[in-house]
């Protein structure tokens, strides 16, 4: 795994742990992490993290439009 370091301005009043959980939500939206692996960068239980993402806007249900349409005509 990599380490990151970033210097983050003090103005914008985040904590380490909010950083964390912004990055694992945005990786997880963008379909590049699973549920498990956002949840194991953010330090959490997949319930914890998937509980957390409303806060982060980000749907729980990470399935493109497209799947949604196909969805709709099979239906």
């Amino acid at each position: 795994m990599k380490t990151l370091t970033l210097s983050v301005p003090d103005s914008l009043d985040l904590t380490n742990r909010e950083l964390v959980m912004l990055v694992a939500s945005r990786l997880y939206e963008q379909g590049k992490l699973s549920l498990g692996q956002a949840a194991d960068l953010a330090g959490l239980t997949k319930r914890a993290f998937a509980e957390l993402l409303n806060q982060y806007n980000v749907s729980i249900f990470n399935f493109p439009s497209t799947d949604l349409s196909s969805d709709v005509e099979n239906a």
